[in-house]
């Protein structure tokens, strides 16, 4: 299932366009049959125009006889095409098969009608006197192609309608397994219900991946993005919550980790329920409020229209508009993590604003009873002012909430507190537990906070949601890590139980690293590089975002291998891990693209990306050349050999990049990552190299300066 959104979304936010919970591209038969109905529908629309708008004053010439008669056996094979997939989908869903089979007999015969009033090849012989054509009855072929038209849209809607089934049937078979998984207390049954569960999970992330990618809102995709990351990562802790408590029946901090687990994943799977049928439980309504940033658009949008119409709403409007999107600047000042120079500067605009809306109603007032031009001129001006001085205001919370999560970040980034954790576990430490989970509740607030800070923040609904998704996912991660702690500290010989704690701590970590990946497309968007998050705008076909999503899982593991290689390294501002780092983190957004994720929307971006990494990637090579001059002959040559497999491969992809793309965007990019990941394969080596190559150095250096002091002792003694 999809990777946390945001960095979906995004953050959230994002999301893996038809892929499954292993990051394997699937489409199920329906979904692939249904997606033929849609690529079908567009040539026939094309068509049936062209003969709707074919001029009858037309000289009848041969060619143009021609033409119509091509146009209407097309039109007629389209619906032969259509009609077949249109039954595929009747026969394996009996429950709608007379309705689709009815559309698909009027699309037939829709087929047939065009295709007889455009057969021309009998048209110029005597007895064809009294044929009906296209030139007699165009009003016949309009009226068929409406019917046709009616007909593919209501087998359209109708195999939405099985999908919709399809999802809701894999979510009630996951449900019935997961109550079985909740009961069972027996290891070999878990086992054996635990591989259905997997299989059926499978399944489900299958079905709601092809409906993400079929989602046309973007707020819906970011929810199911939300959902499916939730999903994903849960099935592997509930494995280890699970195993944790059949080794620990009686441990209730282990039973309180494992129902967090199960009530976390049955929410999700009510959330993509939730999405898919358009319905919210028990005719429940969305109450969370808007983000201050929609609020200043929609007050925006409606000062600017006093320049069209004087009366169109009232000043209280306009007044408790204002009133309700400042007091949602409450949530900045009133947070204890905001500077004071921050807090002084939200609270100074958010003064002025108010002002100035009581000057704009005046000069309005003023502007109803006589209409001149200097009051028009006045009321200009108090709009520009008011518009002004909310910009402003945006720019203050924009930079007070991301300064505090990019601090945030940063200070957590060594997960101290978590390792701390599971020291004092192993150690069987309680005192130390009770000190570490009462600092991770302290950092979990404080990013659950910040996160509703960037939500206001964030500019479009999608990375909205994304923020809300990790919100929650700190708040309940947070909670999860301590009981788990608790479990491991009661018994720290468990294997099992440090197991299941390192799953809840790799989950923050994970979400902490999607942070940044948040923070940099609300920054995108904030600063007008990016809109809405698109996913694959150049590779538009499915079998090439199976195929680019496969070739992505590799570099993904290069990525990691990188990142693990410079974590070695003492020195963390030398150039080599300087660069290395660099080429690591463009990697992975380039990863993120294979996955219809992160920053990379386009082709072009990803041109764009490749370039700066290939030009990344010789500098590395000549920061370590640099370095191999400190070496002896033997190490020298060896480090040689390495940068001499990195400069060609940098050049190769350079060249990949300035190849024109001639309507081949698949093949560019196919190259490109496949280029990339055998350069990231040769950073791998390079990183170690050089780390064991500095290792050596320092060690003879210890030696030499050792010895220096051992001969200056015996000297003066």
């Amino acid at each position: 299932m999809a990777a946390s959104p945001g960095p979906a979304g995004g953050a959230a936010a994002g999301a893996v366009h038809g892929s499954g919970p292993f990051g394997l591209a699937f489409d199920s038969g329906l979904e692939i049959k249904t997606r033929s109905v849609e690529q079908t529908l567009l040539p026939l629309v094309s068509q049936i125009t062209t003969l709707i708008n074919h001029k009858d004053n037309t000289k009848k010439s041969d060619k143009t006889l021609q033409a119509i008669q091509r146009v209407g056996q097309a039109v007629n094979l389209a619906v032969g095409r259509f009609v077949k997939v249109g039954e595929a989908i009747a026969n394996e869903n009996w429950d709608l098969k007379e309705e689709i089979n009815i559309a698909c007999i009027e699309a037939k015969q829709a087929g047939e009608t065009i295709a007889a009033l455009t057969d021309m090849s009998s048209l110029n012989r005597p007895e064809s006197d009294g044929q009906i054509t296209i030139f007699t009855d165009k009003t016949g072929v309009i009226k068929a192609a409406r019917l046709l038209l009616s007909s593919v849209t209501k087998v359209l809607l109708l195999a939405d309608r099985v999908v919709i089934k399809q999802i809701i049937r894999s979510r009630n078979k996951v449900l019935a397994t997961m109550e079985r998984l909740e009961k069972v207390n027996n290891f070999q049954e878990f086992v054996q219900i635990f591989s259905q569960f997997g299989n059926e999970m499978v399944e489900f992330a299958h079905l709601t991946g092809d409906r993400q990618n079929d989602l046309k809102d973007e707020k819906k995709k970011a929810k199911m993005a939300a959902a499916r990351a939730v999903l994903e990562k849960c099935t592997m802790m509930l494995l280890t919550a699970s195993k944790t408590c059949l080794r620990h029946p009686n441990c209730e901090s282990a039973h309180k980790n494992k129902e967090g687990v199960f009530d976390r994943m049955k929410v999700a799977l009510d959330k993509v329920i939730e999405i898919v049928t358009e319905c919210k439980p028990n005719g429940e309504t969305d109450i969370s409020s808007i983000s201050i940033f929609t609020g200043i658009k929609e007050f925006k949008m409606n000062i600017e229209s006093l320049r069209e119409n004087l009366y169109f709403q009232s000043k209280e409007t306009l007044s408790a508009m204002l009133d309700a999107l400042l007091e949602r600047t409450e949530d900045f000042t009133d947070c204890a993590y905001t500077s004071h120079e921050h807090r002084e500067r939200i609270l100074e605009l958010s003064a002025q604003a108010r002002m100035e809306l009581q000057q704009l109603i005046s000069v309005w007032i003023e502007a109803q009873r006589k209409k001149t031009k200097s009051i028009d001129e006045e009321l200009e001006l108090a709009i520009l002012k008011i518009s002004h001085s909310l910009n402003e205001l945006k720019k203050e919370l924009h930079s007070t909430a991301v300064q505090l999560a990019a601090d945030l970040v940063k200070y957590h980034a060594d997960h101290v507190v978590l390792k701390a954790l599971k020291l004092t576990g192993v150690e069987g430490n309680l005192e130390g537990l009770a000190e570490y989970a009462c600092k991770l509740s302290e950092q979990k607030e404080r990013l659950v906070e910040t996160c509703r800070l960037l939500r206001h923040v964030s500019g479009t609904e999608p990375l909205e949601i994304t923020c809300i998704h990790a919100e929650e996912t700190f708040q309940v991660t947070g909670q999860q890590i301590i009981s788990a702690a608790e479990t491991l500290t009661l018994h720290p010989s468990s294997k099992i139980a440090k197991e299941n704690l390192d799953v809840f701590c790799e989950a923050w970590e994970s979400q902490i690293s999607d942070m940044l990946t948040l923070l940099r497309e609300i920054n995108d968007v904030f600063e007008g590089r990016r809109g809405e998050k698109y996913g694959y705008l150049s590779l538009p076909k499915p079998m090439e975002q199976a195929k680019i999503a496969k070739l992505g899982l590799k570099l993904g593991l290069l990525t990691s291998d990188a990142n693990c290689e410079i974590e070695k390294w003492e020195d963390q501002e030398n150039e080599v891990v300087r660069y290395g780092r660099n080429m690591s983190s463009m990697a992975y957004s380039l990863y993120l693209f294979t996955r219809g994720e992160g920053p990379i929307k386009t082709s072009q971006d990803l041109i764009h990306q490749l370039e700066v990494f290939a030009e990344e990637g010789l500098k590395l090579a000549s920061s370590v050349q640099a370095f191999s001059k400190q070496l002896k002959d033997d190490d020298k040559l060896m480090l040689l050999l390495e940068i001499n497999k990195l400069v060609p491969l940098c050049h190769q992809l350079q060249a990949v990049t300035k190849t024109p793309l001639q309507n081949q965007v698949f093949l560019k990019v196919d190259k490109s990552i496949t280029k990339t990941r055998c350069i990231m394969a040769t950073l791998v080596q390079l990183l170690s190299l050089c780390y064991k190559l500095l290792k050596k150095i320092q060690m003879e250096n210890n030696r030499w300066v050792s010895v220096t002091n051992k001969d200056s002792v015996d000297g003066k003694t």
